[in-house]
């Protein structure tokens, strides 16, 4: 019985410091519970419960095999290593509650694989976090060795005695012993074990987030977006990948083709007999709130608001997703999310995937991607490179910036450095596709002095200021085209990858993937669009200005089509979300599909809708099965 008892110890000790974790959360967060009765919301602790159990069970897998098998005269030296390893956990385990509260603060919620993701790149996490969170790192650290010393000094545990039990009578526990792990770790009785999904028993985000355990969500949704498998795609849903192409085709309202799947020509509404250069000039995290145009306030971004009388403005846009590989993506290639990584980071779309570089290739045009940081992270320079760009530009090859931050150099300097390369390809005859990527505003929102007045009552290094300096950047940058000869002859989009922080109650937060567009070219007069669009078809409106006829695959259409549609599709975390009009279908891992309607920027429970419910799945498995079998390239 001593095995049990110093396992059940073990158990106890992680139970304790879940709880404290998850209690914390469900105080700082009450005010997101809604309408929510208190024994409903309770209930975050009850299904929060299961998850600990079950990464309790995995971890305590080895100390109960040492514990049964380990000989009498080993009972001392095994039984500081079964200590050790007790103690390691559990500082993993405290530093993940502790950086569970900032992190979701940033992303409202629990860490997830972006947690262990962004540990590829020390360099900038590491000068992220000293920068935005050092009094959260200094209490972290400060409980972590507080717990260590405690641990060491009062531990409860006395592991050496339960080893000295006779070596039969231990033995005589591994089928109990091993039952009751097998019975933790799958927690269900189900043909299936339990899993994140079964933390999801609320409409409410939050108390969602609450039941879950962050450790084993890193676990889980590194495990699944590493994954390149059917098995992470199977778990929304079972559908006809024939039927599926069927309802995406008719969704999109682009014909399947045979060869390459929604590719097909398409005629320009504007036709010239000089194609025009097409510049992209993707935005940080610029959310629709901080834009005029697009229903936020002007005062913070005065240069887009200027140029919206200048050119087409979206008004209604909605991202693809939260993360930049996404708004990359959909804006480069017309692409919408797939399950799991993003395919600027996944193996099979390193080469032959379709972008305007490789459209625009056989047409003269000189390609490149411009970037302020390193190339490297979130892999964009091997994409890029891999995709038919002829060159990269990243921070090493900025000779004397004016400003760096943890980042890279600043928007400023970005601009500069693109408006040179452009007047270098004029010079040299040449047609261009080029895409910017700006980086000044992201945390820990380093801004140079001298370049903006800054917001009053807002902190220095705050958002709004940060948003404030990118708007003040893409001045810069049209102050300086315009003096050039390549600005009549370009059509230039300025469009943000994603919203600046996407956070709600609702399942899916529809309302901050609301972003702004802007489409700007010579002889476009100003106009507003305002009826629900994609950033794929911002990137088919920006193909058809160029005024030349093309073939492609991109997954939406020029605004100035009559078969664009009204329709978004959005992914958030692990879930997906199709939008027709202001109807909301939103699938998840191993949970029923749901329908909402989506009224005042909030998602109402409403009655199944089967048909989009089946057409969201459809467009999951059908981007999937494209990017399986390589069906996203150029038609050559």
């Amino acid at each position: 019985m001593l095995v049990f008892k110093e396992l059940l110890k073990i158990y106890l000790l992680f139970i304790a410091l879940f709880f404290l974790g998850r209690l914390g959360l469900y105080i700082a967060y009450m005010d997101r519970l809604g309408d929510m009765t208190l024994p409903f919301s309770l209930l975050s602790f009850v299904y929060g419960l299961k998850l600990d159990t079950m990464t309790t069970s995995y971890i305590l897998i080895l100390p109960a095999l040492l514990l049964i098998i380990t000989p009498q005269m080993f009972a001392k030296a095994i039984s500081k290593i079964i200590g050790g390893y007790v103690l390691i956990f559990l500082l993993i385990a405290l530093y993940v509650e502790n950086a569970t509260f900032p992190f979701v603060a940033q992303y409202d919620v629990r860490p997830n694989y972006l947690f262990v993701e962004y540990l590829k790149y020390p360099k900038e996490v590491t000068s992220m976090i000293l920068k935005e969170y050092p009094l959260q790192l200094l209490m972290a650290f400060a409980m972590l060795a507080v717990t260590a010393w405690g641990y060491l000094r009062f531990s409860p545990l006395n592991l050496e005695a339960a080893i000295r039990t006779p070596l039969w009578r231990r033995i005589l526990l591994v089928l109990p012993i091993a039952a009751l792990l097998f019975i933790g770790i799958r927690s269900s009785y189900g043909h299936r074990p339990a899993n994140i999904s079964d933390a999801l028993y609320s409409t409410n985000r939050m108390a969602n987030e609450i039941a879950k355990n962050s450790l084993y969500s890193i676990g889980y949704a590194y495990y699944s977006y590493s994954r390149e498998n059917d098995k992470l795609v199977l778990s929304y849903g079972k559908i006809d990948l024939s039927d599926a192409y069927n309802r995406v085709s008719k969704r999109l309202n682009i014909p399947k083709g045979s060869e390459i799947p929604f590719s097909r020509p398409v005629v320009t509404h504007f036709p010239a007999q000089k194609p025009k250069n097409l510049v992209i000039f993707i935005q940080e995290s610029l959310g629709s709130q901080f834009v005029g145009f697009s229903g936020g306030d002007v005062t913070i971004t005065p240069n887009l608001e200027k140029l919206s009388h200048e050119g087409l403005a979206f008004t209604n846009l909605f991202s693809n997703g939260t993360r930049s590989i996404r708004g990359l993506a959909a804006m480069t290639s017309g692409w919408l999310p797939v399950a799991g990584e993003g395919v600027v980071k996944r193996n099979k779309s390193q080469s032959d995937f379709f972008t305007v570089a490789s459209l625009l290739k056989p047409l003269g045009y000189k390609s490149s991607f411009i970037y302020g940081g390193e190339g490297r992270f979130d892999n964009m320079r091997s994409w890029y490179m891999g995709n038919g760009f002829d060159e990269v530009i990243e921070q090493k090859d900025y000779a004397n910036p004016t400003f760096v931050s943890t980042w890279g150099v600043s928007d400023e300097d970005l601009v500069t450095k693109a408006n040179e390369k452009f007047k270098t390809y004029t010079k040299n005859g040449d047609k261009f596709v080029s895409v910017m990527f700006s980086s000044s505003n992201h945390s820990p929102f380093e801004l140079p002095d001298g370049k903006i007045e800054f917001i009053k009552d807002k902190p220095r290094q705050g958002v709004e200021n940060a948003v404030k300096y990118a708007d003040f950047a893409i001045g810069r940058f049209f102050e300086l085209a315009k003096k050039e000869a390549y600005y009549k002859d370009t059509v230039f989009i300025v469009v943000a990858d994603h919203n600046i922080r996407v956070y709600g109650d609702d399942l899916v937060p529809v309302n901050m993937f609301h972003i702004p567009a802007l489409i700007i070219t010579d002889g476009l007069k100003a106009q507003r669009f305002d009826t629900l669009s994609t950033q794929p078809d911002v990137l088919a409106t920006a193909l058809d200005l160029i005024g030349v006829d093309l073939t492609y695959p991109v997954l939406g259409h020029s605004i100035f089509s009559d078969t664009k549609q009204e329709m978004a599709f959005m992914m958030f975390n692990d879930m997906f979300a199709l939008r027709v009009r202001d109807k909301v279908a939103i699938i998840q891992p191993n949970k029923p599909a749901q329908t909402f309607t989506y009224v005042k920027e909030h998602l109402q429970a409403a009655p199944h809708d089967s048909e989009l419910e089946k057409d969201a799945l459809a467009f999951v498995k059908v981007t999937d099965d494209m990017y399986n079998k390589k069906l996203f390239r150029v038609k050559k």
